[in-house]
């Protein structure tokens, strides 16, 4: 390259400061993908505690057939 081209065209960054911003980008895409799924875990888990709630408090409203059998006699 001639010497007044060189002076204009800025030098290319090392090998290392490339790297360096590559990895940060891994880095956050990575962070970012899991806190993601913490978030739709958190989700599903909440969603999922509903409605057992809901399911126990159906439970408790229908009549025990197994306390009838279970009964010892005296």
């Amino acid at each position: 390259m001639p010497e007044e081209f060189q002076r204009i065209v800025p030098a290319p960054p090392p090998a290392a400061d490339m790297f360096a911003t590559y990895q940060l980008a891994y880095e956050f895409s990575e962070e970012v993908q899991h806190r993601q799924e913490f978030e739709d875990y958190c989700q599903w888990y909440y969603s999922t505690a509903q409605s057992h709630r809901e399911e126990l408090e159906k439970m408790r409203g229908d009549i025990n057939l197994f306390g009838w059998f279970s009964r010892r006699k005296s």
